[in-house]
């Protein structure tokens, strides 16, 4: 009774219908391939995120460096003062 009935599979047809292969070759854009330029475009965005992650460690280090500065500068107004 909850037992879903499944519509009957059609066989498909015994006949073979003769497929056309069309080979059409792909212009490349100006006569060139694209291919040379994957090593210097590999190449560039490396260098991009080396470049990127050494600014963001020097960063870090600066206000790292900022802080400490602060923190020393309290210290040692504060032992002046006593």
């Amino acid at each position: 009774m909850f037992r879903p009935r499944l519509p009957d599979v059609p066989t498909p047809p015994s006949t073979l219908i003769p497929q056309q292969h069309n080979h059409h070759s792909p212009v490349p854009a100006a006569g060139r391939s694209l291919s040379p330029y994957a090593g210097p475009v590999a190449a560039v965005l490396v260098g991009g995120v080396v470049l990127t992650a050494l600014l963001a460690a020097v960063a870090v280090t600066a206000i790292s460096v900022a802080i400490a500065a602060v923190v020393l500068r309290s210290l040692v107004n504060g032992a002046n003062r006593r």
